[in-house]
């Protein structure tokens, strides 16, 4: 009996685990884009501080970009970055008792001149002393990112040059540097692709990261940025890059909007959804001029639709 009840076990034991090999194992849930992951860079959705929460509030939106201190006339005057602590602190109240969380602070850190190349451009500006002020400049990004209560710092690989693959090195380097002393203060440094920049494309960040050692830097990803520097960014140039270190998403208000540089957003949400994506998406609207705060909120109005269907 005993050795007929070992059988039987045994029999069971096999058909258990059979059922369990032909039931198939359900993918990880994809944490779904809706409004609550979707935020703006102020300086082109407003004029003013108060007038970029009150388009916030307008949308229901939880969260802001910031990069240039809104002006009245559109420019972006100061970045963030470079206020002062006290500015700092009070821009940090207004957006908590707006309810706004900062997703991104964006800053232009590594969009100068490296010395010893020369930028493609002639429009590049020459500006050698920055390149000297790195470590001083990203101190304030940190000072400025802990007040405002974000981990998340947006940097550039330096003006292109002719050949940007013989510089990439030299770029990682200063990145690594760079990526050190963020992971001693708990923050995230996102590599930007723009086309004026060394890197441009998705397959040229792909590359520089291979190159970079540092865990804490990762991707802020402009598609449209991608696409002017001659690359299918979607779904071509999004299939290079390693979906676990794309840390921020930006939308162009040209690549929401219809017209010749539209692109399909709704499958770009899908995808990153699919890929486990956990970050916001921003608008940076970037279409200048006495319209731009009206495109600002059609752009808007167009994720929101998108993300809402």
């Amino acid at each position: 009996m005993a050795s007929h009840s070992r059988r039987q076990f045994t029999h069971h034991l096999a058909a258990t685990a059979a059922v369990l090999a032909a039931t198939p194992v359900p993918a990880l849930a994809a944490r779904p884009i809706h409004r609550n992951r979707i935020s703006a860079i102020t300086d082109e959705i407003a004029r003013t501080p108060a007038q970029a929460i009150e388009f916030s509030r307008q949308y229901e939106l939880k969260w802001v970009e910031l990069r240039g201190f809104p002006a009245a006339d559109g420019s972006r005057s100061r970045e963030y970055f470079r206020l002062t602590e006290s500015e700092l602190k009070q821009a940090a109240r207004e957006f908590a008792d707006a309810g706004l969380g900062v997703s991104f602070l964006n800053t232009s850190m590594l969009k100068y001149w490296l010395p010893g190349t020369t930028p493609a451009s002639p429009r590049a500006r020459q500006d050698p002393a920055r390149f000297d002020k790195f470590r001083e400049e990203f101190k304030q990004a940190a000072q400025a990112a802990h007040i405002l209560r974000t981990g998340k710092i947006r940097i550039f690989t330096f003006w292109r040059v002719a050949d940007p693959a013989a510089v990439m090195p030299r770029v990682a380097e200063v990145i690594d540097e760079l990526g050190a002393l963020a992971a001693k203060e708990k923050l995230r440094l996102l590599i930007e692709n723009e086309a004026a920049c060394n890197v441009g494309s998705a397959a040229e960040l792909a590359s520089l990261l291979k190159l970079v050692k540092s865990k804490a830097v990762g991707i802020n990803w402009d598609p449209l940025n991608a696409e002017h520097s001659k690359e299918v960014a979607f779904p071509d140039g999004y299939g290079l890059l390693p979906a676990k270190r794309i840390w921020n998403v930006q939308i162009k208000g040209r690549s929401i909007l219809p017209g010749k540089e539209w692109m399909d957003w709704a499958a770009i949400f899908k995808r990153l959804e699919k890929d486990g994506y956990t970050g916001q998406v921003g608008l940076e609207t970037h279409i200048f001029g006495e319209v731009q705060i009206q495109r600002s909120h059609e752009s808007m109005r167009e994720i929101l639709r998108l993300v809402q269907s």
